[in-house]
């Protein structure tokens, strides 16, 4: 899949629905840390992985876009550090002019003035004042895998992220996964509608039958008894 399709599919959804998807698919579930949010309210990334870990010096991330392709996110690793600030704005200057889609720092980032008005996606656990005041030993593989929380990604995958927060699948499952994410959120919004129309969730998922069911077999579960009836609530 290409970075516009991907684009294009993604924000039609949202990275609940893709989590779901991937729950009924069977792919494990890698969400960033909750503390990774979007600088600016509403931002929505979405692309390959161009992974950097961060060592105290910004050529990593120029090494990093060197090696990135139009349309891809940098995702930093830096250990989801809170001393320091590992990206600002001449970074992000810099991933726009390289063509990515937005910037993803497990880790603080500062400039936030100057971030918000170059436009680019940006998410990180926050902002501080303080850039690096070290400079570590560069890793062999720097430019080929980044960790986040207790993910390991790379270039094999895409990053999803918007409101919710961030979200990592293999690339070479993401069609799939936004196919029954797109069937999910059209169940969803399905079962809303009816909602609003007095038509309560109960009422639609025939919950008095689940309880009568878990009466004969208290093992029974609810999502069992979703994918009887059709719901996607949960899964």
């Amino acid at each position: 899949m290409d970075h516009k399709e991907l684009r294009d599919r993604f924000a039609a959804l949202t990275s609940a629905h893709v989590a779901d998807a991937c729950l009924r698919a069977g792919v494990p579930v890698r969400c960033a840390p909750a503390e990774v949010q979007a600088v600016v309210e509403g931002g929505r990334v979405a692309g390959r992985v161009a992974p950097a870990r961060h060592v105290g010096s910004v050529d990593i991330f120029l090494e990093a876009y060197e090696e990135a392709a139009p349309g891809d996110v940098l995702v930093v690793d830096n250990g989801g550090r809170r001393d320091e600030a590992c990206v600002g704005d001449l970074a992000v200057l810099e991933a726009k002019g390289a063509g990515l889609m937005g910037v993803v720092i497990w880790g603080l980032h500062r400039d936030t003035a100057d971030i918000r008005a170059i436009g680019l996606p940006v998410f990180s656990m926050g902002s501080t004042p303080t850039g690096p005041q070290r400079l570590d030993g560069r890793p062999e593989d720097a430019v080929e895998s980044a960790v986040v929380g207790q993910w390991t990604v790379s270039r094999a995958d895409v990053v999803l992220g918007d409101d919710d927060g961030v979200l990592f699948v293999p690339a070479d499952r993401v069609d799939e996964l936004l196919a029954l994410a797109e069937t999910i959120r059209d169940t969803e919004r399905r079962q809303a509608e009816r909602i609003r129309a007095g038509n309560s969730l109960r009422g639609q998922v025939q919950f008095e039958r689940y309880l009568a069911e878990r009466r004969r077999n208290p093992s029974f579960t609810f999502r069992e008894h979703l994918r009887a009836v059709g719901g996607a609530i949960e899964e």
